[in-house]
């Protein structure tokens, strides 16, 4: 969503925060802008669009805060863009999140005479705060007792002319604070100013933050003082870099061997499962009767393999839910229930709402995210790291393989806890799971096969994904992210589903992508393959290594490594991801900023 970023130090934050804020590029944004202190006034400077060739004519300054938009109240105009103004000039804010109960304090700030001009609900901010000066309040009082009439979410970065401070509040979204060597930074991601500090504070819920040359912390609604650790970023800004490659998606998809291996490093130990995340967790997790899988697009595709897996290997059912429905019904939860809830930002509004809801009615909850001192990581019981690394392009690669052999080790875990499958049978997925960092660099190797595909196929309108077991979900993920990336029309579906209304959309210019290796439900593959041919139908396969049969059956075959039946999702999913980009790349689209989409969905 919007990207953040403040900064008070010894640096000329005009120059600064524009370099800062393309570091948030990836979150996706429609404008941008930017305030400065230039005693006696605030200096601004905001536009529709991209950063792209921006040059600051802000003058000089040592403190300031700028944003990039995300369009939820009001259309894509300068106007609309942050930061937003006092009518005297002297407040200014940027915002992430939505204020609910804008329209109600919109009318009576006109009531008290304010003027408005833009249709956002972030401008009622900083005209509470000139309201509540103007009554002999301090900065900091007024900012308090704004943030306690917001009703909704914000995250705030506030600049007063009176004031050479700069006052952060957060609820509900995220901030976080760079502490450096005389400079301070507040943004909503620490991929912002990584490259000049590592160490940071994540502000929670109902906090506010007052930064100068020091960071002094309080609880927004008491005022009261709190003394707030400070915690070092394990990865550099290199790794946010794209390191040659012409989009960051490309390099995450070429990353993912890597982050495998880093995701299983130290995890597995004398043939078992090593979690010392779950430390303490053993009796509850022995007790549980039921798994509840939450979490929303590439982290619900993620969930919906791990049920195959779960099942298989713990013997206990298990449901996998949309967060944004969980919270809206009764769900059927008790402290029997282990709710494992999958977030590759950790702020996932949605997300983190479903985790609230099932702690409330008393179940374990366990979450699996990609970012370190994240909300949803904060807030669980226990937080198992995907350690993927930054994934900065905004349609998930290597968070969503690292997110499943998480679940996959998990899984492992529960089953070897509760003795639901033969030590001999862990092993052997074990082992094979050790070896899935190699048979992913096998895989992603063969990216020239699919390239070549893509440029006979790229100019095709529409696509069906198809697939069975557990690359049924396998099929959904990849249909998502030839939408996501190329704004091609593509439907993931299960592959026996397909004949049941399907079917008839099929001709020759929708191309039926099918996840047919070699597993359980291989000879019906190959019988729904029949069905999409026999209507004059293309088929292109993701297949098993050496299938010379499925060779001869359709009309282009990606090849995956070979590993065992349950962890094929891990590979197939590659091609397919490949298959996306390189057909959005020929397409020309702007792959690590999708239209309309954003990496932190932070509203609901």
């Amino acid at each position: 969503m919007c990207g953040i970023v403040g900064y008070s130090g010894e640096k000329n934050a005009s120059e600064l925060l524009p370099s800062c804020l393309r570091k948030l590029d990836y979150r996706g944004y429609d404008s941008f802008g930017f305030a400065v202190q230039a005693n006696p006034t605030i200096a601004v400077e905001k536009h529709a669009g991209r950063l792209d060739g921006f040059t600051s004519q802000l003058p000089e300054s040592k403190l300031g805060i700028a944003h990039t938009r995300w369009a939820t109240h009001g259309s894509v105009t300068e106007k609309n863009a942050h930061p937003h103004m006092s009518c005297d000039g002297s407040i200014a804010v940027v915002h992430n999140g939505i204020i609910e109960n804008y329209s109600e304090l919109r009318e009576q700030l006109k009531q008290q005479g304010h003027k408005f001009v833009s249709e956002t609900d972030s401008e009622v901010i900083p005209h509470l705060i000139e309201g509540l000066l103007a009554q002999g309040k301090s900065f900091e009082e007024a900012v308090r007792e704004t943030c306690d009439s917001l009703q909704g979410t914000f995250a705030l970065l506030i600049l007063n002319k009176e004031s050479n401070k700069l006052v952060a509040a957060r609820k509900g979204s995220p901030l976080v604070i760079g502490v450096g060597k005389n400079e301070n930074f507040v943004a909503s991601d620490v991929t912002a100013f990584i490259e000049f500090t590592k160490d940071v504070i994540f502000l929670d819920d109902n906090e506010l933050a007052i930064v100068d040359g020091n960071v002094e912390v309080q609880n927004f609604s008491t005022g009261k003082k709190l003394d707030k650790k400070v915690s070092k970023i394990e990865w550099d800004a290199e790794q946010a870099e794209k390191s040659g490659y012409k989009h960051f998606m490309l390099k995450e998809i070429f990353e993912q061997p890597e982050a495998a291996q880093k995701c299983l490093q130290g995890r597995i130990k004398d043939g078992k499962v090593v979690l010392p995340e779950l430390e303490g967790r053993d009796e509850k997790l022995k007790e549980i009767n039921r798994v509840i899988i939450v979490a929303c697009g590439t982290s619900w595709h993620a969930g919906l393999v791990a049920e195959y897996i779960m099942e298989e290997l713990v013997g206990l059912p298990v449901e996998v839910e949309y967060a944004s429905e969980f919270r809206y019904r009764n769900p059927i939860v008790d402290d029997k229930c282990l709710v494992i809830v999958v977030s590759q930002s950790g702020e996932t509004a949605d997300t983190l709402a479903a985790l609230r809801e099932a702690k409330k009615k008393g179940a374990l909850v366990i979450s699996i995210c990609n970012v370190m001192g994240s909300t949803i990581a904060r807030e669980s019981h226990s937080t198992i790291y995907n350690r993927a690394g930054p994934e900065i392009g905004v349609a998930s690669t290597k968070a969503f393989t690292t997110q499943l052999i998480v679940l996959t080790l998990v899984s492992l875990y529960l089953a070897d806890l509760i003795k639901s499958n033969p030590l001999e049978k862990q092993r052997e997925i074990l082992s094979a799971l050790q070896e899935i960092p190699d048979k992913m660099q096998q895989t992603v190797d063969e990216s020239n096969q699919v390239l070549a595909i893509a440029k006979k196929y790229w100019e095709k309108p529409n696509a069906l994904y198809l697939g069975r077991g557990p690359n049924f979900p396998i099929a959904l993920e990849g249909a998502l992210k030839l939408k996501e990336i190329s704004y091609l029309h593509a439907e993931g579906m299960s592959a026996a589903e397909m004949k049941h209304g399907p079917i008839a959309l099929i001709d020759s210019d929708m191309p039926a992508i099918f996840v047919a290796v070699k597993d359980k439900t291989y000879n019906k593959i190959l019988a729904n393959i029949e069905e999409i041919k026999a209507r004059g139908g293309t088929v292109i396969a993701v297949a098993s290594p050496a299938d010379k049969e499925m060779e001869g059956n359709v009309a282009e075959v990606m090849h995956i490594a070979k590993t065992i039946e349950l962890l094929q999702p891990l590979l197939t999913v590659l091609p397919l991801q490949l298959l996306a980009y390189y057909i959005a790349d020929i397409r020309e689209c702007d792959i690590d900023k999708p239209r309309n989409l954003a990496k932190s969905v932070t509203v609901e």
